[in-house]
């Protein structure tokens, strides 16, 4: 996008809604919900607060925004991807895959889950983690669990994930560090969380 000029003098393009909530994100995951704030977020874009301000009237609705946008990235459109597999185990697959090989990039996880008691942060947590809870049941209920064995496989998946993003962020060198070990890796819990035993069908 071309700078606007202003008597001979270079313009910055405005911001947008988008580059507030990213560089807000990119803070919260540096530094817990604390680091997403105005001024620090106006110094690292370059921008005024004014322009913050012209979109979010306060911080709290910065907060907010950039919540949603954490909570549309990083399960719904990873659920909206997956469902492009139309086999149950593919999609369980690329689910795992999705969310297990990328998830040294994102320490915004954790920072959440380390303000859970926050009144903005706390309702969106419980409304994620369901979200994904079920979805995970959904995905084992469609490989033939029963509803109870679906719901109890989905609880195992996800603080599988949840254990996994900790080390990744923590001790990432316990972790498969090629595309090929992540890759079977990733094949092996697969086959572990659906392989059927005699307490799932009964």
């Amino acid at each position: 996008m071309p700078k606007e000029r202003d008597g001979g003098h270079a313009k910055k393009p405005r911001l947008s809604k988008d580059d507030w909530t990213a560089a807000a994100l990119s803070a919260l995951g540096r530094g817990g919900i604390a680091a997403v704030a105005v001024e620090p977020l106006a110094a690292r874009l370059g921008a005024t607060k004014g322009s913050a301000y012209w979109h979010f009237p306060n911080r709290e609705a910065l907060l907010r925004a950039t919540l949603e946008r954490w909570e549309q990235e990083h399960t719904e459109a990873v659920i909206t991807a997956v469902e492009a597999e139309s086999d149950p185990e593919r999609r369980l697959r690329a689910l795992f895959h999705a969310v297990l090989s990328h998830v040294r990039r994102d320490a915004v996880e954790l920072a959440l889950l380390s303000s859970a008691d926050d009144p903005l942060v706390g309702p969106v947590l419980e409304r994620v983690t369901e979200r994904r809870m079920s979805y995970l049941a959904k995905m084992f209920a469609d490989l033939g669990f029963s509803r109870a064995e679906a719901r109890r496989r989905a609880s195992i998946a996800y603080t599988t994930y949840l254990g996994h993003t900790y080390l990744a962020l923590t001790s990432p060198q316990r972790l498969p560090k090629s595309r090929a070990a992540m890759d079977s890796y990733i094949d092996n819990l697969a086959v572990i969380l659906t392989t059927s035993t005699t307490s799932s069908t009964t």
